[in-house]
């Protein structure tokens, strides 16, 4: 979280390789409306511990970025 909006899959991807770590997948998530990144994205890493331990509070282009372990969004009752 708290990426700079700039950002995108390869140059997240980047980061995690340029810090030691083989990052298999990367998806930047953006607005439906604008297209525009939302400043967050999702990872797939080996060892995300260790890349917690060393990427959470990372300065990247002068903002500190949240990195944490993924969970499940919960499901909302569709409406009618």
């Amino acid at each position: 979280g708290n990426l700079p909006h700039n950002t995108n899959e390869a140059g997240l991807i980047l980061l995690f390789e340029d810090q030691g770590f083989t990052a298999s997948n990367a998806q930047i998530i953006k607005d439906r409306t604008t297209g525009h990144s939302r400043g967050f994205g999702f990872v797939d890493v080996e060892n995300h511990h260790k890349v917690i331990e060393l990427l959470h509070r990372f300065k990247l282009n002068g903002r500190v970025l949240t990195v944490n372990d993924a969970t499940a969004k919960a499901r909302r009752p569709r409406e009618i």
